[in-house]
């Protein structure tokens, strides 16, 4: 397994950030400004993906980190956390992730060393043009956790 940086055709990994992110609209508002990270296996199958932005002079935001199904709890998501935090801890000193307030979601952030930050109300009913479910619950607020990088 290794990480590539991806800087070119981001939409050929679609299913894979539509996994984290259902509608393809709200991926497109970060796709082309962020920058892409793609966790391969030896056949260069695509097994996790990581987007990231610059949100500020100290501040980047993990908008997107998706896993396939298949390959989810073997570590591979916090991997791709370790790699992204390591790539920008030279620049930037805070890493931001904004999820939806579930559980499981939120405890495997908090597994990564985040803690919570802040939260944005109503941001899934504003911004999606269809109810969001995780885990069987509909998300409404925005939960934004932040990491020392």
């Amino acid at each position: 397994m290794y990480i590539v940086q991806i800087t070119e055709k981001k939409k050929q990994y679609l299913d894979l950030l539509l996994l984290a992110d259902e509608q393809e609209e709200m991926i497109d508002r970060y796709l082309e400004r962020g920058d892409m990270f793609v966790l391969q296996d030896e056949h260069k199958k695509a097994i996790a993906v990581a987007v990231v932005t610059v949100e500020g002079d100290n501040v980047v935001e993990l908008k997107n980190l998706a896993v396939l199904k298949e390959e989810q709890g073997k570590g591979y998501g916090k991997r791709m956390i370790e790699y992204v935090c390591k790539f920008y801890s030279e620049k930037y000193r805070i890493l931001f992730v904004g999820t939806g307030d579930v559980d499981v979601t939120v405890g495997f952030y908090k597994h990564c060393d985040f803690t919570y930050s802040h939260r944005v109300k109503n941001f899934f009913i504003e911004n999606y043009d269809h109810p969001i479910y995780e885990d069987g619950v509909q998300l409404k607020d925005m939960v934004y956790l932040s990491r020392n990088i």
